[in-house]
C-alpha cells in the first residue's frame, strides 16, 4: 500500500535542507563596514570614529622603509602608512580567533586559503583595492590575524 505522507516528508526535508545554511567550509561575508572597511581610513577618520588610541608603538619591518606606527584600540591594532590605515591586527575575524587550532581556520577559509605551513593566506574580494587575510600560526594554533593591503 502506498503511503502519501512519505513523499510530503521527503519534500519538506529537501526544502529544509536547501533553505538551511550549508555545512561545507565557506567564508562568511562580514557585516558591512566592520572591520574590513577600516583599511584605507585616514588618520582624521580614525580619530573621528574611535578617538585617541589606547597606546601607540612602532613596528619594525624587514627594511627601514617598512616601519609602521601602530595605534592600539579595543577593535584592533591599526598600522599606519602615509596617513592611512594599511593593515589591521585583529584578535578574531570570520569566527577565527587567536588560539584556535589551524584546522578551524582552514575550515572557515575553505579551499581558497593558501597553506604556507606557518601562516594561511586568503585574498578577499569586493573592495576598492586588494585585501588579504593572513592567519599566522605557531605550534598548530592561530597566533595572529591580519587584514592588509598587499599593494602597499
Amino acid at each position: 500500500m502506498y503511503n502519501k505522507a512519505r513523499p510530503r516528508r521527503f519534500i519538506v526535508f529537501c526544502v529544509t535542507m536547501l533553505a538551511s545554511a550549508p555545512v561545507w567550509a565557506q567564508m562568511p561575508q562580514p557585516p558591512q563596514g566592520e572591520p574590513l572597511s577600516f583599511v584605507g581610513m585616514t588618520l582624521n577618520e580614525l580619530f573621528e570614529r574611535f578617538g585617541p588610541p589606547a597606546s601607540v608603538y612602532t613596528a619594525r619591518g624587514e627594511e627601514i622603509w617598512q616601519d609602521d606606527v601602530v595605534f592600539v584600540y579595543k577593535e584592533g591594532n591599526f598600522f599606519i602608512y602615509r596617513n592611512r590605515v594599511w593593515q589591521l591586527g585583529l584578535s578574531s575575524l570570520y569566527g577565527i580567533k587567536v588560539g584556535d587550532a589551524k584546522a578551524v581556520a582552514l575550515l572557515v577559509l575553505g579551499d581558497e586559503a593558501r597553506d604556507e605551513d606557518n601562516y594561511l593566506l586568503h585574498n578577499l574580494s569586493g573592495f576598492g583595492w586588494p585585501l588579504s587575510l593572513r592567519v599566522n600560526l605557531s605550534d598548530g594554533k592561530v597566533s595572529a590575524i591580519y587584514v592588509y593591503r598587499p599593494d602597499y
